[in-house]
């Protein structure tokens, strides 16, 4: 007797995995989205969200905020109760305060800042939370030491730009993928409260260290003005994993549910600037491209206060 034919889901679906297994598709490469896989197999809208859904279920693609749908990692063992060997290994080694912090940026990074907590991250070591108060006074230094930790990663350019433009833009481009890196990292950090992090001081020197000309109040301005673009566009990567695992949809699946009630307001020919971009291509209005547009016109912006200055011959900082 012939085997029923499998659903036209399941056929999409194992041939995405088949792209994957193959090595066409590889760790961190994006994968179909739902448009892209109702016009490569002419199926219905419902049907590319249920695709990409499986495909999560099965852990063979997540989603990462501001990118898309992606391939997974090869699958490691399952969380959990920790192996009698590895809670042995941890217990004898040690814990640190390294180890905590490096531990909790794990966690955070993988499920959002909110997750957090002295159990979750003690979870990672087999340990009871109170081990931990032994490195760390509580949550709100842990984050603290994270944030500053993460700072310390960031790798300067050698050779560094020499133009106050391009390094202004380098020490943006720079803050944006650390913020990409560590999705909680932007909503942590505060204009009206900031934290005492030296490294993360540090970097905010050295991108606005190319800077002649300005009187220090105007200098800091323009520091934070840029600081506050990256930071501000960055928390949506915080907002979106949130929203996914609250939701249990990705960026693309959600705005799949959501297409028949935007479509029914962009026809309704009262918007004609959102009607204006109907159409368009996914990518054509995402983080990364307000990130780009934010930095390239307030750089422009900066561009004609710092001609004014030099052209009256405005006093301050100097550098050289």
């Amino acid at each position: 007797m012939a085997q029923p034919e499998p659903p036209p889901f399941r056929r999409i679906v194992d041939e995405i995995r088949r792209r994957i297994d193959s090595g066409e598709l590889a760790p961190g490469d994006r994968v179909p989205s739902t448009r892209r896989i109702t016009q490569e197999w002419g199926v219905a809208m419902a049907t590319a969200t249920k695709v990409l859904t499986t495909l999560r279920q099965e852990g063979a693609v997540r989603a990462v905020p501001g990118v898309g749908t992606v391939v997974a990692e090869p699958q490691r063992a399952p969380r959990g109760e920790p192996s009698r060997e590895r809670r042995t290994r941890e217990t004898e080694s040690g814990l640190s305060r390294d180890r905590v912090v490096r531990a909790a940026i794990k966690v955070a990074d993988a499920e959002g800042l909110r997750a957090l907590s002295m159990r979750r991250v003690a979870a990672e070591f087999g340990v009871s939370s109170m081990a931990l108060y032994r490195h760390v006074a509580g949550k709100d230094e842990l984050v603290l030491l994270m944030a500053d930790a993460a700072f310390a990663d960031v790798e300067l350019p050698d050779p560094a730009p020499d133009g106050w433009r391009d390094r202004m833009e380098a020490g943006a481009r720079l803050q944006w993928e650390l913020y990409r890196r560590h999705p909680w990292l932007a909503q942590y950090l505060s204009i009206t409260r900031p934290q005492p992090m030296p490294r993360a001081m540090a970097l905010i020197e050295w991108t606005m260290s190319r800077v002649a000309g300005m009187d220090p109040v105007t200098l800091i301005h323009m520091a934070v003005t840029l600081l506050n673009h990256v930071r501000a566009t960055a928390a949506g990567f915080e907002d979106d994993l949130e929203a996914e695992q609250e939701s249990g949809m990705d960026q693309n699946q959600w705005m799949a549910a959501m297409e028949p009630v935007f479509e029914g307001i962009l026809t309704s020919g009262t918007y004609p600037m959102y009607s204006g971009v109907d159409g368009s291509e996914e990518d054509a209005l995402t983080l990364e491209t307000l990130f780009e547009f934010g930095l390239a016109r307030l750089l422009d912006g900066m561009e004609a206060l710092v001609e004014r200055r030099g052209a009256t011959g405005g006093g301050g900082r100097h550098t050289t």
